[in-house]
């Protein structure tokens, strides 16, 4: 039989306590952290799975229901859980972008025809970063602040390389009237953000 002095008891309470410090969740972190699509949206993404722009649209869509979020909040001064209303939008926001983003690739590389929703794209998110930055820094929300402006710069670059080759791309090669190029099978989407 092994024989623990009573330095090592104190010495494997500390390492248990410590380690079931990290395994505890963060305040709040199952309400904070719920899926950025609500079970409709998420219907509404698989839906779409196979035309790309109606696809594009719907992501589109979501991120404007997260902006207008982030504006109704502004508005209430004297909401409870503000702070974590923003976060929850922005972090939203971040990760709804780098899906799309994630699709765009995909479109891209497929050839999809997406000439017609890009400008759509491009033209929102100016007015996206710009409600993005109107709430006052705080450290609740500040880094989820930052990547989802990061998230829409990318995707701005993305979509603004993506229109002009697109147009180049089907100038060369104009879309048979029988063959449908906005037509795909399943790509990166909604059971990712599977609500649970």
């Amino acid at each position: 039989m092994m024989r623990f002095r009573h330095g090592n008891w104190l010495h494997l309470f500390g390492l248990f306590a410590i380690s079931a410090l990290f395994l505890l969740p963060t305040r709040g972190s199952a309400q904070r952290h719920a899926a950025p699509l609500s079970e409709a949206e998420e219907e509404e993404v698989r839906d779409a799975a196979i035309e790309p722009t109606r696809r594009v649209a719907v992501y589109q869509n979501v991120v404007e229901s997260r902006v207008k979020r982030i504006q109704d909040v502004l508005a209430n001064t004297r909401a409870q859980g503000r702070r974590d209303d923003f976060h929850d939008a922005m972090e939203a926001i971040a990760s709804l972008i780098d899906e799309l983003q994630d699709n765009l690739e995909e479109y891209d590389h497929a050839h999809r025809d997406l000439r017609k929703q890009l400008p759509k794209l491009l033209d929102a998110m100016p007015r996206w970063e710009s409600v993005l930055r109107q709430p006052a820094n705080d450290a609740v929300y500040d880094l989820s602040r930052t990547l989802a402006l990061e998230a829409v710069a990318d995707l701005k670059k993305e979509a603004a390389e993506m229109l002009p080759a697109e147009t180049a791309y089907f100038k060369a090669h104009p879309p048979n009237k029988e063959t449908d190029t906005n037509k795909v099978g399943p790509v990166i989407g909604a059971e990712r953000f599977s609500v649970r």
